[in-house]
């Protein structure tokens, strides 16, 4: 699992590579928490091109970061989700709260 952050025009870019189960969930979770915090960003991009899997921990995971961000009147965006993963988003309702986009330009440009 790789996971870097990047500020973008004022938005939090998390890009993810791998698998997002229960054993990086916590990782994922205080990187996300920490840039939010160090940041001074209302708006958060996930970039998952990279993500080939992900468990119930990941989807708590992306869930809580949701509300955390809305919360503060942010929103929260996933770009490159693979079918796979949205399949996963679809089924747990993840879908019905996050809008997804074919790359990290049109997500941006979605704000």
């Amino acid at each position: 699992m790789n996971i870097s952050t990047q500020i973008k025009q004022g938005v939090l870019v998390v890009r993810v590579e791998g698998e997002l189960d229960m054993h990086v969930a916590d990782e994922f979770r205080q990187k996300v928490d920490e840039a939010l915090e160090t940041g001074g960003v209302r708006h958060v991009i996930l970039s998952l091109k990279g993500v080939t899997f992900v468990d119930s921990s990941g989807l708590g995971v992306i869930l809580g970061r949701y509300k955390k961000i809305s919360a503060n009147g942010g929103r929260l965006l996933a770009a490159g989700v693979k079918p796979q993963v949205t399949r996963v988003f679809e089924l747990s309702g993840l879908l019905k709260i996050i809008r997804t986009y074919g790359s990290e330009a049109e997500a941006l440009n979605s704000l």
